[in-house]
Order: structure tokens, then sequence, then C-alpha cells
């Protein structure tokens, strides 16, 4: 379980996060909307242990964000809005490139298969020469490559063609649902969060997303 209790954080005197305290079992999805600026980003940069709460804790399972941070870091699957991968290179180079830094070992034929449950099945093509939506597989398939326990994932649809984005949303429905995952990730897409999450997360004072998502029979919770 990922239980977050009394979270808080502010950049020099403004504050972004204020108290948020919810909790996510294995195998759910969460999808967290709000206006821009309103601390999605800046609440995933702090579970994926980029930045530090000005208060507050966080615990997976048994371990605190504070006292385990190398422990948690091996649990971590995090992809950021800004696509990061290697264009000049291949997929394949992309792949064990990155293989190289995760915390466990798979093969190349493993990396492989990793892409291809994906519908990501350029293998051996420069990266630059691919479409959004395959970036933006092979972007989630890294962040997957160590098995993680935790997916965390920043606007991992944005600005693709609709096939591509109903292929990553099932595939992470799936490792939700069949590998037991928690995922939590940022979306503006409320169709794409009513059919994905399990439950939603409102952050900021704008009730618009709310509204929205009033009638979708989704539990929504609000900071």
């Amino acid at each position: 379980m990922l239980n977050i209790q009394s979270l808080t954080k502010r950049y020099n005197r403004k504050q972004i996060l204020n108290n948020l305290s919810f909790s996510v079992l294995p195998g759910e999805v969460i999808g967290l909307v709000g206006e821009n600026g309103a601390g999605k980003s800046t609440l995933l940069r702090l579970l994926a242990t980029i930045d530090k709460p000005n208060k507050g804790s966080i615990t997976l399972f048994d371990y605190s964000y504070k006292k385990h941070r190398k422990e948690i870091r091996k649990q971590i699957g995090y992809v950021p809005q800004d696509i990061a991968i290697w264009d000049e290179l291949t997929v394949k180079e992309n792949m064990l490139f990155f293989e190289k830094l995760a915390y466990t070992n798979k093969t190349s034929e493993q990396l492989r298969q990793l892409c291809l449950e994906m519908n990501l099945d350029k293998w051996d093509v420069p990266v630059k020469t691919l479409s959004g939506g395959m970036k933006r597989k092979l972007n989630i398939a890294i962040s997957l490559i160590h098995d993680p326990t935790i997916l965390l994932l920043d606007e991992p649809t944005v600005g693709i063609d609709l096939k591509s984005k109903i292929e990553i949303g099932s595939y992470l429905l799936k490792q939700a649902k069949e590998h037991n995952r928690i995922i939590l990730y940022t979306s503006h897409d409320m169709d794409e969060i009513k059919h994905l999450c399990d439950r939603v997360i409102c952050i900021g004072n704008d009730l618009f997303y709310k509204e929205i998502l009033k009638n979708s029979g989704k539990e929504v919770i609000s900071f």
C-alpha cells in the first residue's frame, strides 16, 4: 500500500500542496486531475523521490520515504511528461542502455517482449523516426524494465493518436490488474480518466474537473 499523510510542499513562499492524505492499494489506478499549476506534477515528483516534502510522510508498504530512500527508488517507475529517450539510438539500443541503469537484469529478448506487449514492434529503427505514440510507449516500457511496484506517469498520452492512446490505456490497466501494480497518472482527458481509473484525486481550487466527474460513478477526492 502507498500511504500519504499530511503532505505539504512549498517552493519558496508559494504553497503548492497543502495537507494531502490518501492511500492507494496494489492494483488500483488513480487519476490525478486539476488545472495547470495545481500541483499534480509536483505530487508525482514527491512520490518519485525527486523532490522532498516540507511536511508530511509517505510510506510504500513497510518502507518510509524518509528512512528508506534507496529501497523505495528500486520500486518506482516514473515517466515524466517530457519524453526522456535517446532520439539517435534505436529502440533496441535505448532499451539496452536503460537496462544497464536498472536494478534488475534482463536479456535483449525480454526487453523486446516488453515492447511487443505494448504493440511497439519497431525494434531496430532510430527513435527519431517513430511517431509520438510510439515514443510514449517506449518511455513507458523503459520505466518497467526493473519491474516496479508503483508506476507514476505525468500525462502519458498527451498529444498522441487515438489508437496509441487506447493501446497505452489498455496496457496500464493490465499492469494494474494482472501485475498488481499501483498506478498514479495525470491527465486532462476526462474520458480517459473515467474509463481507466478506480478513483480520482482532484487537486486545486478549480471545481471544473470535479463537476465533470460527479456523475461518472467514480470516487472523487478533492484537495
